[in-house]
């Protein structure tokens, strides 16, 4: 019985050491950071695309391809890559396992087709007569809304399906806007903070003015966008000739300031 007792406390000890050595092992390797390599080339010549953007925007780092169109960013398995570079169609990439078993990959970008629109002149035919002629100038079509018990109407630009609740946002609470667009994607404004730690992403905005990354990674259009930044404060002016950079600096601050007045409001965060 002693030496059934010696043999099973013996297995157990030896099974503790093995899961003890399996999670330390386990725990050294997800701690070593895994890179993914890759070319990138013009799917209509085959050659390679040197200084391609290419963003991590799961971890918000970033990096370009060389002369040979060459490249390698830390990346973890399901990551998403975002590429881009100007005067072709940007992509995605996700991370797969066999990228990382296999360690490289090619991936091919698309050309742009700029084509023109065709452009309809039609032209007036006047006839001297002020009353009948003034009758053929374009009126532009911003449509206005009014609101019972206020004076004025207000502009909305179109009649897209959500520019009439964006004009009764901004007049009676203009804190709306903000706190839907702030209060909703926390993530996705902690990675455009991260955004500003990494020195290759700020040389890329700051040469930029398409505003592409700062919409992938918050998730929305370029009307919404704008509007955030007009929402803050910031000149019309500001916002049509900021580069991505500046453009990113100004929601940064703005969501700061934003976080302190919910927390003086609400008393938490």
């Amino acid at each position: 019985m002693r030496y059934l007792f010696t043999i099973l406390l013996l297995v157990s000890v030896s099974a503790v050491s093995f899961a003890q050595e399996a999670e330390t092992k386990d725990s050294i390797s997800t701690q070593v950071p895994t890179y993914v390599k890759g070319t990138v080339i013009d799917l209509s010549t085959d050659t390679p695309i040197d200084r391609v953007n290419i963003v991590n925007l799961n971890q918000v780092i970033g990096t370009s391809t060389d002369d040979n169109g060459d490249f390698e960013i830390r990346a973890q398995l399901n990551d998403t890559l975002h590429l881009s570079y100007l005067g072709f169609k940007s992509i995605k990439v996700r991370v797969t396992n066999d990228w990382l078993k296999f360690g490289e990959t090619k991936i091919g970008m698309t050309e742009l087709a700029l084509a023109l629109e065709e452009v309809v002149v039609n032209q007036l035919k006047l006839t001297g007569y002020l009353e009948i002629d003034v009758k053929q100038v374009p009126i532009k079509s911003n449509y206005r809304y009014s609101i019972s018990g206020l004076n004025n109407g207000y502009e909305a630009g179109n009649r897209r399906p959500n520019a009439v609740s964006k004009v009764l946002g901004a007049i009676f609470n203009p804190a709306d806007f903000l706190h839907n667009m702030f209060g909703k994607k926390p993530r996705e404004l902690r990675r455009l903070k991260k955004m500003k730690q990494d020195d290759e992403i700020r040389n890329l905005l700051a040469s930029r003015f398409d505003r592409e990354m700062l919409m992938v990674l918050l998730q929305v259009d370029r009307y919404d966008l704008d509007e955030i930044v007009n929402q803050c404060n910031y000149s019309k002016d500001f916002i049509q000739s900021a580069n991505d950079l500046q453009i990113l600096d100004a929601i940064n601050e703005c969501y700061e300031e934003y976080k302190v007045l919910n927390r003086n409001k609400s008393g938490r965060f």
